[in-house]
């Protein structure tokens, strides 16, 4: 099975590079061009709960975590050949512990999304070497410099 480019891309800018601006900007595009899939709105949602949280917005994070959460869990546990099965768990106990951040604060911690098929791994390795990260991450849009601006 081949995969998506842009789902290909979420998956290294998730778990390569943890940059979450960047997992929302490709994964929103291949929803979009996918008839608005729940499940990739869904895995955009975990990427944006991670992004917020990194910047402390704790109530954006939670709001995020619970709605992916809540639509992960719906999906086989092995769909688009990843460990969706443990995504659902890290999400709902991120959910959880986002909820009771105020009595109960706890650092960050990224998450690592596992690839269950083969062709995909090799398909994500492939991948990863034509996706350069931005460094430093962008922390959000980005308006044209005055140049580009009619």
């Amino acid at each position: 099975m081949a995969y998506e480019p842009l789902y290909l891309a979420y998956l290294v800018y998730f778990n390569r590079d943890r940059d979450y601006f960047e997992c929302h900007e490709v994964l929103e595009e291949l929803w979009l061009a996918q008839e608005r899939n729940p499940l990739y709105k869904a895995l955009l949602q975990v990427a944006v709960g991670l992004y917020h949280f990194r910047n402390n917005n704790v109530r954006g994070a939670a709001i995020m975590m619970i709605r992916a959460h809540e639509v992960l869990g719906t999906y086989p546990g092995d769909s688009l050949g990843i460990d969706l099965a443990k995504l659902v768990l890290e999400a709902g106990i991120y959910a959880e512990q986002l909820k009771a951040y105020e009595a109960h604060p706890f650092p960050y911690y990224d998450l690592t999304i596992d690839i269950l098929d083969p062709a995909l791994a090799e398909e994500v390795k492939l991948a990863a070497a034509g996706i350069t990260p931005n460094q430093p991450q962008r922390r959000g849009p980005q308006r044209p410099d005055k140049a580009h601006r009619k």
